[in-house]
């Protein structure tokens, strides 16, 4: 596979990693056996980046990746902190991030945590000079290796990439979420930011599995949160509309290359993007983990193909997600 570095971090790690939501809880039952074997997987077929947070299934999705790590010091594992208390920038402190990460350095059964992001904080955060101050002590303390942000907002990630200590950036970006490209990606590249682009599929929209018959399980948040109930709905296919969705897919499929399934095509779009240091698509068994990891094996994209998807993208999504983030 691909590798390709966190200028910042002086880590290179496989262009396609694994994001664990799905490990802990949000998407289904996942079984604590079936997780390992799809970490595993997703490890043989050459991913060195694993994904995660201590709010995902409070705490499971780190325990599960913990216990498997143990003998594979040749992985790179981000953890991001901060979502499982109330979103006021007040909590955003140094004594509550030694909290959040000793909690996390637990979990994982590490000394020091590889990489922490802030979990998609409250916007004001990403400007305040205090939050950063502490996040470099966490550094010194060798608590944590390095840190980057997750955000929601382009501006947010802007925001970011001008401090000097910050190693990486976390966004959505699919062929459903092109506003990063304007502004984000160059500026990460020009600052040796790492960017690592978070729901490739679109939660799954873009693996073209999908139809309007399509339902989820009630535990699922693509069916609590299609509005935003939980959390912001941008998390949620991209805070697309299903219907529109699946039509822009149909768009899109006669553009997937031969032998390749329509969520190795998005894969590879992302991968396409040479700012983009790690893609994060999640998987919920071995199969998924393999089929994800091998669309580092798909040629480039044509030229053609990217202003199809840039087309699509201008025609469809953009009246509805462009100005939102």
């Amino acid at each position: 596979m691909e590798n390709r570095s966190f200028r910042r971090m002086g880590r290179t790690v496989g262009v396609i990693g694994l994001g664990a939501w799905q490990l802990g809880a949000d998407w289904g039952e996942v079984s604590e056996s079936d997780a390992h074997a799809t970490l595993q997987a997703a490890v043989d077929s050459g991913v060195t980046f694993i994904d995660t947070a201590d709010v995902y299934g409070d705490g499971r999705s780190e325990q599960i990746i913990g216990s498997f790590i143990k003998d594979k010091p040749q992985l790179t594992v981000a953890t991001k902190m901060g979502r499982r208390v109330a979103q006021e920038p007040g909590n955003y402190t140094l004594d509550n991030f030694r909290a959040w990460t000793d909690r996390s350095r637990a979990n994982l059964g590490v000394d020091t945590l590889d990489l922490v992001q802030l979990h998609c904080p409250p916007t004001p955060v990403f400007s305040t000079d205090a939050v950063y101050d502490a996040l470099d002590t966490l550094v010194q303390e060798k608590r944590i290796k390095a840190y980057g942000v997750s955000v929601e907002k382009v501006d947010e990630a802007l925001a970011a990439i001008a401090r000097p200590g910050t190693a990486s950036v976390q966004i959505i970006l699919n062929a459903f979420r092109l506003k990063p490209l304007e502004r984000v990606l160059p500026a990460a590249a020009e600052a040796g930011v790492g960017i690592i682009a978070r729901v490739p599929l679109a939660s799954g929209l873009l693996s073209g599995k999908y139809d309007e018959s399509t339902t989820f399980a009630a535990n699922d948040h693509r069916n609590y949160n299609r509005h935003g109930e939980s959390f912001d709905v941008g998390e949620t296919f991209s805070g697309v509309d299903f219907a529109t969705g699946l039509e822009a897919v149909s768009r899109l499929r006669p553009f997937v290359p031969e032998g390749a399934t329509m969520a190795q095509f998005a894969l590879r779009w992302i991968i396409d993007q040479p700012a983009v240091t790690v893609v994060i698509p999640g998987a919920r068994n071995q199969s998924q983990a393999h089929a994800n990891a091998a669309a580092a094996e798909l040629a480039p994209l044509s030229a053609e193909t990217h202003e199809a998807v840039t087309a699509v993208y201008d025609e469809l999504i953009r009246p509805q997600v462009h100005d939102r983030w």
